[in-house]
């Protein structure tokens, strides 16, 4: 774009015969410049914006091959940058199910989904089968 800026002052001059205005020099340095800089900070590398549902889908994969803590830190770090993302609530919950000896951080999680996810139905179930396995728990010791 500045380039374009640039070449309207130039073009004047060669076809009409004189800058369209005075300082249209100036102005086309100036576009040219500005150009140039704005050209180079675009090819910076950023750090990129980390994404809690592909952070989900990662957490995911490292549960898949049995890396679980990971799993649930990974989720940990996707509820920290998106609190109402209740399907990491609802996977962490499951992850610590899985372990067997984080029953009540599992049922928390289930809570905290079903509180921002009212209308899915199997997270009532998920949560009954925590509550079971929380009964189950107590009336053993």
């Amino acid at each position: 774009m500045a380039l374009l800026l640039a070449t309207l002052p130039v073009a004047s001059r060669l076809f009409l015969g004189g800058w369209g205005f005075d300082g249209a020099a100036g102005m086309a340095c100036l576009c040219m410049f500005i150009g140039a800089y704005f050209q180079l900070v675009s090819r910076r590398k950023c750090p990129p914006v980390p994404d809690p549902a592909a952070m989900l889908d990662q957490a995911i994969h490292l549960a898949s091959e049995c890396r679980t803590d990971q799993a649930i830190a990974l989720l940990t770090e996707a509820i920290r940058l998106s609190p109402r993302l209740w399907q990491a609530f609802q996977y962490r919950g499951e992850l610590y199910l899985s372990r067997g000896d984080s029953v009540p951080a599992a049922l928390r999680d289930f809570d905290e989904a079903i509180r921002l996810a009212p209308d899915e139905p199997h997270l009532y179930g998920l949560r009954g089968r925590a509550h079971s396995l929380l009964n189950d728990t107590l009336s053993s010791q």
